[in-house]
């Protein structure tokens, strides 16, 4: 039975183009593509694939303002954000590419011969990516998957899907071997079971709700497959009273309005000590109302709408009642416009304060002094990012190995550097992606020992 999706675009709600969805049998037939030209991929000297990966780069570079024009009309995404998006794109591909010739296994004494180690690729990898960061979150897992020697089939989400075919058709188009990443669009439940449930698929990457990567994680057990999981986050922001408050204060609203909250990494749960609670207060009101929300294709736009209409519902839910709350301003009439808040007076155990929200809204808690901020920022399922505001360079020691959290910034909100690894504690994932061991996690190692011993001629 075949199916279509309906890309809109979240700021006007136009339609911008009718994608073709991927059934299971589909499935069945670029897994099996997938496979031989993954075999040929992988027999290429390490030299050639590093080539081939960086023309990919080139080709994406000089498509960029066209891939960014595109994710801005169907993911509703800031111009500068897309630009950006693009462009990690094109250094994912290279950096992923100059690991290709440094894969290598090592050499382990022992008694009685050789013993050396061995990466190889693992095959076909799946990768799910998700629709808050569609291109470079799909390139976190294509790109070392490629570069290690394997073929990729990426599912981009339903909403999403334009600039996943845009770049399989510039890799094509850059000499990449066809077949050889191959993107299937279509639902979670049809097009992404069928990858996850299939035994030539390796392993699955996925970026997603934490629920979803639950069922994935139970899926891949049955099959003993590898998984990857970068799932939800709700991350502190915690403001000392010795740090720069002014900064601080100043550097809030983004940490969390970035594509209008839709960030795993968003720092949602604003802890502040005590003795600066009033004065970052006072600082906090007018740099959020000050925040430009519109027309995510003007260059001076700051934040642009929700995905979806549904994801706007969600959000609303969550800012109900007499909660006290400061906020911004946000278009009116169509698209999925909701404006930056931030909300007050509530417990920790609040829903707002506790649960994932995944839109432009935020929680302000007081803390008294440095192991009240700790258990704060620790009481929570979720463990992917945080902040930490201080001039003393002990307590950011100290709280960075108190906060169990994979991904820390000090005076910064930083989460993200390809350079640098990148996943979470707890409920939010498993594995670690991006970084120079990046290419490992898409390898299988494989042991061989080489007896010395014999009789001396």
């Amino acid at each position: 039975m075949s199916y279509e999706h309906h890309v809109l675009n979240p700021a006007t709600e136009e339609l911008v183009a009718t994608v073709p969805a991927t059934g299971a049998q589909e499935v069945d037939k670029a897994v099996a593509l997938a496979a031989a030209a993954q075999r040929k991929w992988s027999a290429l000297a390490p030299a050639d694939r590093a080539r081939a990966l960086r023309r990919f780069a080139v080709k994406v570079d000089e498509h960029l303002e066209e891939l960014a024009r595109l994710e801005v009309r169907e993911a509703g995404h800031t111009l500068g954000n897309a630009r950006w998006e693009a462009g990690n794109v094109r250094d994912l591909l290279d950096y992923a590419a100059g690991g290709v010739e440094r894969l290598s296994g090592r050499q382990i004494p022992v008694p009685g011969g050789l013993n050396v180690t061995l990466l190889e690729p693992l095959g076909v990898v799946g990768v799910i990516a998700p629709w808050n960061f569609p291109m470079p979150i799909a390139a976190w897992g294509t790109a070392p998957a490629l570069a290690a020697g394997n073929a990729v089939l990426l599912k981009p989400a339903e909403t999403t899907p334009l600039t996943a075919l845009r770049l399989a058709e510039l890799a094509l188009e850059s000499g990449l071997p066809e077949h050889l990443f191959q993107v299937l669009p279509g639902a979670g439940d049809i097009t992404g079971a069928a990858l996850v449930e299939h035994p030539g698929v390796a392993k699955i990457v996925f970026t997603g709700s934490t629920g979803v990567g639950k069922r994935i994680m139970a899926q891949c057990a049955d099959r003993v497959k590898r998984v990857t999981l970068e799932l939800g986050g709700k991350s502190p922001n915690i403001v000392f009273a010795d740090a720069d408050v002014e900064a601080a204060a100043a550097a809030t609203p983004m940490s969390f309005l970035d594509n209008a909250g839709q960030d795993c990494c968003a720092r949602t749960r604003i802890l502040v000590q005590r003795s600066a609670y009033d004065r970052f207060m006072e600082l906090l009101g007018p740099a959020i109302e000050s925040v430009v929300v519109g027309d995510p294709g003007d260059a001076k736009t700051q934040m642009g709408p929700l995905i979806s209409r549904v994801q706007l519902e969600r959000v609303r839910s969550y800012v109900t009642g007499d909660l006290d709350t400061i906020t911004g301003s946000a278009p009116q009439g169509p698209g999925f416009w909701f404006p930056p808040t931030v909300v007050t007076g509530v417990e920790a155990a609040a829903p707002v304060a506790a649960e994932e929200v995944f839109g432009p809204v935020a929680v302000v808690l007081p803390f008294e002094d440095e192991a009240d901020a700790v258990r704060l920022a620790n009481a929570t399922e979720y463990g992917l990012s945080g902040s930490i505001w201080t001039r003393d360079a002990g307590r950011a020691i100290r709280v960075s190995q108190a906060v169990r959290a994979g991904n820390l910034s000090v005076n910064s909100h930083a989460s993200v550097r390809y350079w640098t690894p990148f996943g979470g504690y707890q409920q939010s994932g498993l594995g670690r992606e991006l970084g120079p061991d990046a290419l490992t996690a898409f390898t299988e190692t494989k042991n061989v020992f080489i007896s010395t011993e014999g009789s001396a001629q």
